[in-house]
């Protein structure tokens, strides 16, 4: 947490002087992202929500994708488009100014939709949209998980500088 909170604590003070707003869909990262930007004082004021998406039940209930809607759509994994629709549907089901999402394989191993360890796609979605891929080569679950969370952050932050 050591590298994320002052990340995050840059993103809140930049959230609360616009007035704007957060929801959160991650997966690979556990919660990590969410955390830090909880852990900064007065959180309430610019994050609404968020949710692990770990699986297929959980993408369905906690963000209403469904099996047909990722198939309409030939996604599949860790992709792109698939962290982009992530974002987007975070922010529209909690009425946020943003969307910030993270899907990935954390490791040792890969996912099971083939994606490697150290594989992670990332979305802001909002006035501006940003999505990146991140492969840092590495089985390191828990170095993964800072490493997207970092990178995640990081982006937000890029995409809410370069939205002023």
């Amino acid at each position: 947490m050591k590298k994320l909170l002052p990340l995050a604590e840059k993103i809140a003070a930049s959230l609360i002087a616009r007035k704007e707003t957060i929801a959160v869909a991650e997966s690979s990262t556990g919660g990590l992202i969410s955390a830090a930007l909880l852990a900064v004082p007065g959180a309430s004021a610019y994050y609404r929500g968020g949710g692990v998406i770990y699986t297929p039940r959980a993408r369905a209930a906690l963000v209403n994708i469904t099996k047909e809607e990722m198939e309409d759509i030939g996604l599949r994994g860790a992709t792109e488009p698939y962290a982009a629709l992530l974002a987007n549907r975070a922010r529209e089901l909690l009425n946020t100014t943003w969307g910030l999402s993270e899907t990935g394989a954390t490791g040792p191993s890969g996912n099971r939709y083939g994606d490697a360890a150290g594989h992670s796609c990332m979305a802001v979605a909002g006035p501006r949209m940003s999505v990146i891929t991140l492969e840092t080569g590495s089985s390191d679950r828990v170095a993964n998980m800072r490493a997207f969370s970092l990178r995640a952050l990081e982006l937000l932050a890029q995409t809410l500088e370069s939205a002023d």
